[in-house]
């Protein structure tokens, strides 16, 4: 099963991905993750988009969209993926579609997240990040050491009130119409409500997917 995680910044897909992937026993992909570990590995791919980095341009959807298909090869995503943050417009989603064709592979369900706009203000305003692997905290101090890799904490400039804010317009005008093409092709896309305790979440985001929590532990 190849589940698509969306929603707006802040509404928890970073939070859920684990979480999802621990119960259905599939990895996560994180366009970030193997984006970087394409550039520090010099794949060809790897090559190609550190030269847009160190340019200051975006990485074209070609390139992220190979990298992430050298990735999908490997055994480990053989019985499903989570995939987060890969698809964010609908060229994305067309060109993942295709991707996927091509490996014999299609998106089985997109997840959506909902949360109000001043909900999403709220949460990522009183958010940091470890500067490193960019784990999330709440509560967490700047400068104390993240729990994941020993990082710095730090907070983002764009958690704060007004970026959060343009992030929101950018995703209301990109990224919330790729639900509708995913509704135009035949696509399951679940709307999850994203507001509550963490587990709460997990659960409805499961029920969405058709499966009944098999975990009771925290």
């Amino acid at each position: 099963m190849i589940i698509v995680l969306f929603g707006k910044p802040g509404a928890g897909k970073g939070t859920q991905a684990p979480l999802l992937a621990n119960e259905l026993d599939v990895p996560t992909l994180a366009t970030g993750d193997v984006l970087r570990a394409a550039v520090r590995g010099g794949t060809s791919l790897g090559v190609q988009a550190k030269g847009c980095m160190d340019r200051g341009e975006l990485v074209p959807d070609a390139v992220i969209l190979g990298i992430v298909a050298e990735e999908l090869r490997q055994p480990q995503y053989a019985r499903g993926v989570i995939l987060d943050g890969v698809v964010r417009t609908i060229p994305q989603a067309e060109g993942l579609d295709v991707m996927l064709q091509r490996l014999g592979r299609r998106v089985d369900a997109v997840l959506a997240f909902d949360i109000e706009n001043d909900e999403i203000v709220r949460r990522l305003s009183g958010r940091t990040v470890c500067e490193n692997c960019q784990t999330p905290y709440t509560g967490r101090a700047v400068g104390s050491v993240c729990d994941k890799c020993g990082g710095a904490v730090m907070r983002r400039k764009d958690d704060e009130p007004d970026a959060i804010r343009t992030r929101l317009r950018v995703y209301d005008e990109q990224t919330a119409p790729v639900l509708d093409w995913y509704r135009s092709h035949g696509g399951k896309v679940a709307v999850v409500d994203a507001v509550g305790d963490v587990c709460d979440v997990t659960i409805r985001a499961l029920a969405g997917l058709g499966v009944v929590r098999r975990r009771t532990d925290g």
